[in-house]
């Protein structure tokens, strides 16, 4: 079986099979170092709830293959509560993995130096994420290795337990990683009748499960909106899912 993934500079092509009896995932891209940031990050949090790394070369991954490999995209809308909890056992045991001391991760900070660029967006939201992501840097908590981009798609069944692919590698406070889960799944959430709803009761649920903030949750949603919407505008997507997440947020 393979599929085409989308990744931020094209596609990647992925295919599973067995090695021996090991049922296993191969991924290849023209994205090398998207590819070599990500084999690093799944080192990174090896025995913290994520796929095993078999082997790399330039443009190719030879990963674990999770089984059955149902996402957490099928509990949506029906199990949204219990969805959330087990993404937040999941996002415990990510930041429980160290940082590495000769690590190359980016930094929240580096991923939002995109929001001083002048792009085609309303001043508006522009001038509040560019506030809130000022107030948010310099009064940040400690910071953890991050997965960076924890949606449902990201976590997935292996056997009795769910495991974590496909993290970014990102260094930053635990508030941040739970925005991504919080917008998706993409665009089902918001077709829901009650996605405003929806959105509120996780970031309730998340901060009273991972005591966080719920202020900074929200904050960092919003701010991750308008970020993801530059992003898609770059990249010449349709922006409209994250024009309209971005004023779903303060409603």
């Amino acid at each position: 079986m393979f599929v085409w993934q989308a990744a931020k500079d094209g596609y990647n092509y992925v295919l599973s099979g067995f090695q021996g009896s090991q049922s296993v995932i191969l991924k290849l891209g023209l994205d090398i170092d998207g590819l070599k940031r990500e084999a690093c990050a799944l080192k990174a949090f090896a025995g913290f709830g994520v796929v095993s790394v078999f082997a790399q070369e330039d443009g190719m991954l030879l990963l674990e293959c999770a089984v059955p490999g149902d996402s957490l995209k099928t509990y949506f809308p029906e199990q949204d509560h219990e969805a959330v909890l087990i993404s937040c056992d999941c996002i415990k045991r990510l930041h429980q993995a160290p940082i590495p001391n000769d690590h190359r991760f980016s930094s929240i900070d580096d991923w939002l130096l995109a929001l001083d660029k002048d792009i085609h967006i309303p001043t508006h939201y522009l001038q509040k994420a560019i506030k809130l992501r000022d107030e948010l840097i310099a009064t940040s908590e400690t910071p953890v290795l991050l997965h960076g981009d924890l949606h449902h798609d990201n976590i997935i069944k292996n056997g009795n337990d769910w495991v974590v692919i496909d993290p970014k590698g990102l260094i930053g406070e635990p508030a941040f990683e739970v925005a991504a889960f919080i917008r998706n799944p993409i665009p089902q959430l918001l077709s829901h009748d009650d996605a405003t709803n929806i959105i509120n009761r996780r970031i309730a649920q998340f901060s009273e499960r991972l005591k966080l903030p719920s202020h900074r949750i929200r904050d960092w949603c919003y701010v991750q909106a308008v970020l993801a919407w530059i992003w898609a505008i770059e990249d010449g997507c349709d922006a409209t899912y994250f024009k309209k997440l971005t004023t779903s947020l303060y409603k």
